[in-house]
Order: structure tokens, then C-alpha cells, then sequence
């Protein structure tokens, strides 16, 4: 299978302290790999790796068919970077920022203008696009720093937790962005502490903890991981949710639990059992405001894997 970005065995110390320790990472052009894991893990370093920021101490990582050691700087020529922080010029504007990529990626000046104008479009910054960033909210800054990992139209692109500081409403837009992308060829390495995030993007996803992988597949792969499917069932009258949990562990014959405003769920092995729950919910006079069978979390998925709640991956 041809990879557009691969990396095999990577170790990296730092001192006493080992960040990787024999990381294995892949994804096909035109999809979305997924790498989570609590902090700490690793994530960071393995892009740090694959962009050429980094040497590895021992593996090898390869990037769009050249290898990040040997070759760097034909590796740089195929990626963008989106870090944890932003890293734009302050004293330039968000077009000259812009334009300064666009440069040193050897565009003419009136490329790099015309490429300028039409991320600040794509990404909301038209006003912006005047004005230093030393004086853009932390969301504006943070949209500007995704268009400049972009202004070179790569093929492989290295997200790292990208829309964190973006409100609900614009992580939407970087979503869209990134499903396009996709779309058009490119492939995206995401790193994310949302693990909504990870299920909503991701065709594939690997689990890394004290920088090895621990698990790795489709996000409904993690899912199974926790065991089989969950009946959920939210009364209409909360008042009624002890008798549903009642209903609920007679028919599973395994303990239910109320999870949150009155819903409640139970693990089951299969969907046989669906059609004896709905009888017995109607024969107990209980009116149903939501029914469904469905497959644990991701969330789940992670804390089954790690050990660790999503607070303690903050």
C-alpha cells in the first residue's frame, strides 16, 4: 500500500525522559489520521518528526516519498503546519503574513497577493487583513495561522490540535475546510483533545500513551472496544427514570445507569432484546422522549484504552 506519509519504530529522548518509544504512524492520500492521546503522550513530537522539526534517534519516518532525515527540504516543499500556538509575524498585517509565506515559497509577488486574498476570504478575515496581528482576538490569530500553513497548497497536512481557542461555530468552518481538502487529494494528520472532533474527521484513528500506539483503527473500531452496544432510553416524565432502570436491568439481566437528565443506559449484547424493552416500557405507562440503540464514545473508547477521563487529558 502506498502511504502519503509513514513513520516506523520512532524513538525520541529527551534526557532521562523518552517522548516516543517506537511510534507507528501511516495514512493513504486523501484521508484523515487522527492521532489521540493524553498529554504528554507524544503527539506533538511525532509531528515535530515528520515536519522536519525534529530528528528522531532511532525509526524512520517518510513524507509524501522522501524521508524526513535525508531529505528535509523536499519534505517542507509538500507540507503545511498548523502547531499549538500561533506563530504569525505581530508586526505585519494579516496580508503581509501571508504574502511573506507565499514568498518564501518562491511565488511571484502577485501570486502570493492573489493567494493572500483568497484565504483571508476562505477563512472569515477580510477586515482582518489590514490590521497587525498583534492586535487580532486569539480566534482571528489562530484562523490566520491555519491559512498560512495553507498558503502553499500542500498535500499533506499536519494539524496539531488546531482549533483550540475556536468557538463552536468556526471549529464547524475549520471541519468543512478540512473535509474539502481531503475531498480535492490532500491528507491531514490531526491532533485533537475533542474527541467529537476525532469521530466527526477521521477515517482512521490511532491511540498513542507514553509515546507508543496503543490501539488504532476506524473511530466505530475504538468504539467496539468497549464492549458491544448500549440501549438508551430518557422518559418523558423524569420522575419516571427509576422505572425505567428497573425495566431496563430485568430485560438486559445488567445493571443501568441514569447518565444525565434523565437518560438512561444499559449494555447489551445484541438488538434482540429491543423489541421485549419496548413492551415492557408501554406495559409500565412510560412515554418514551428518546430511544435508541447505539455504540459507546469515543470518549469511552479513550478512557477504556488510557485509564484517563477526558478532564484528565486537559
Amino acid at each position: 500500500m502506498d502511504f502519503a506519509f509513514q513513520a516506523e519504530g520512532l524513538v525520541k529522548r529527551f534526557g532521562k525522559k523518552t517522548a516516543l518509544s517506537g511510534l507507528d504512524l501511516a495514512a493513504t492520500a486523501g484521508t484523515v489520521l487522527g492521532v489521540l492521546g493524553p498529554n504528554g503522550a507524544g503527539k506533538t513530537t511525532a509531528i515535530r518528526i515528520l515536519a522536519t522539526l525534529m530528528r528522531p534517534d532511532e525509526g524512520r519516518a517518510v513524507v509524501g516519498g522522501f524521508d524526513v532525515v535525508t531529505h528535509p527540504s523536499r519534505v517542507r516543499r509538500l507540507i503545511g503546519l498548523t502547531g499549538q500556538y500561533a506563530t504569525v509575524d505581530e508586526e505585519l498585517t494579516a496580508f503581509e503574513n501571508l504574502v511573506m509565506v507565499g514568498q518564501l515559497l518562491d511565488m511571484r509577488k502577485a501570486e502570493a497577493g492573489s493567494r493572500a486574498d483568497e484565504l483571508l476570504r476562505q477563512f472569515d478575515l477580510q477586515e482582518a487583513g489590514k490590521q497587525r496581528a498583534s492586535v487580532l482576538s486569539g480566534g482571528m490569530r489562530r484562523r490566520l495561522d491555519l491559512a498560512v500553513s495553507l498558503v502553499g497548497r500542500p498535500q499533506i497536512v499536519f494539524l496539531d490540535e488546531p482549533t483550540t481557542g475556536l468557538d463552536p461555530g468556526r471549529r464547524e468552518d475549520l471541519w468543512r475546510l478540512v473535509r474539502t481538502m481531503t475531498a480535492e487529494g490532500v491528507t491531514v494528520l490531526l491532533t485533537t483533545q475533542y474527541l467529537e472532533e476525532a469521530d466527526a474527521l477521521a477515517d482512521h484513528i490511532c491511540v498513542i500513551d507514553e509515546g507508543r500506539a496503543i490501539a488504532d483503527g476506524t473511530p466505530a473500531d475504538l468504539k467496539q472496544i468497549v464492549g458491544g452496544q448500549a440501549i438508551v432510553v430518557r422518559p418523558v416524565d423524569p420522575q419516571q427514570t427509576d422505572v425505567a432502570v428497573d425495566v431496563l436491568e430485568q430485560v438486559a439481566g445488567r445493571r443501568a445507569e441514569p447518565v444525565d437528565r434523565g437518560v438512561v443506559t444499559v449494555p447489551v449484547d445484541d438488538d434482540r432484546v429491543l423489541p421485549e424493552v419496548i413492551q415492557r416500557l408501554a406495559a409500565a405507562d412510560i412515554r418514551l422522549a428518546e430511544f435508541s440503540l447505539r455504540l459507546p464514545s469515543l470518549d469511552e473508547a479513550f478512557f477504556a484504552l488510557t485509564g484517563r477521563s477526558k478532564e484528565a487529558r486537559r
